[in-house]
């Protein structure tokens, strides 16, 4: 007997929420693939692109709620890609910019899988475009650095492996992910580190999408600005001289 075919697992970013954002290729995977895995960061009109006999599988994740484990997601991966199948794995953002692509790349890799990874615009992108902030400026600042606020369960509940301090002192534009449960804590080491105490933030919620909003503020009180406007995840923090920018460039009106 001839054996199936061997499936293949693309892992696809769906970009920051906008979805005119997706790529063409994404467009392409999902309009011709057996399974969709996606996440709830992910828009729903999304799937409407898929064939009626596709299968669709939520997996959840999202902050302090995980509806199924990444371990379980990943061997979901191997297991429907089995007899032919070929799978999307739809990430909100870009796979590999803190998405978990590249330990499920990894699982794929050593289960034997076939896969490829599909680049997004990342979250850091898409609301900084869609606020009106320029991540680099000729005058301002010439670099980037993204970095994660999630409390790492390896490091006790705490932020240590990243050194904000040290950041501080970089000049460099920083833009956080999964921040907000720490981000009074977090501006206060920026500013023990030598950021200056007015240095401009911004913080914006459901980026890109109709449900946008977003605060501005300083080092000092962005904290207390976030608190009484309730705002929660997902957030995306932008800090540096950019950010001031998000007074004067802002051009995305949106509609709820």
């Amino acid at each position: 007997m001839k054996s199936a075919a061997p499936g293949k697992v693309y892992l696809v970013g769906a970009g920051p929420g906008d979805p005119e954002l997706l790529t063409l290729k994404a467009k392409r995977l999902l309009e011709t693939c057996d399974h969709v895995v996606y996440d709830y960061l992910v828009s729903e009109s999304l799937l409407d692109w898929t064939r009626p006999d596709c299968q669709k599988h939520c997996v959840g994740k999202r902050a302090g709620f995980h509806s199924v484990p990444q371990e379980e997601i990943e061997r979901m991966l191997v297991r429907l890609s089995s007899d032919g199948k070929t799978v999307v794995r739809l990430k909100g953002g870009d796979p590999f910019i803190f998405g978990r692509g590249g330990e499920e790349a990894l699982t794929l890799k050593r289960a034997g899988v076939a896969f490829e990874v599909v680049p997004a615009v990342t979250a850091a992108l898409g609301c900084a475009a869609y606020i009106g902030i320029p991540l680099t400026h000729r005058a301002l600042s010439a670099s980037v650095t993204f970095l994660s606020g999630h409390e790492m369960p390896e490091t006790g509940g705490q932020t240590a492996s990243v050194n904000w301090r040290a950041h501080a002192a970089t000049g460099a534009t920083l833009v956080l992910y999964m921040a907000m449960g720490q981000l009074t804590e977090i501006c206060a080491e920026l500013i023990a580190g030598g950021r200056p105490e007015t240095t401009p933030v911004a913080v914006v919620q459901w980026g890109t999408t109709p449900r946008q909003r977003a605060v501005h503020g300083t080092l000092t009180n962005i904290g207390e600005r976030v608190r009484a406007a309730d705002l929660g995840p997902p957030s995306v923090v932008i800090i540096g001289d950019v950010a001031r920018f998000g007074d004067t460039l802002s051009w995305f009106d949106p509609v709820i």
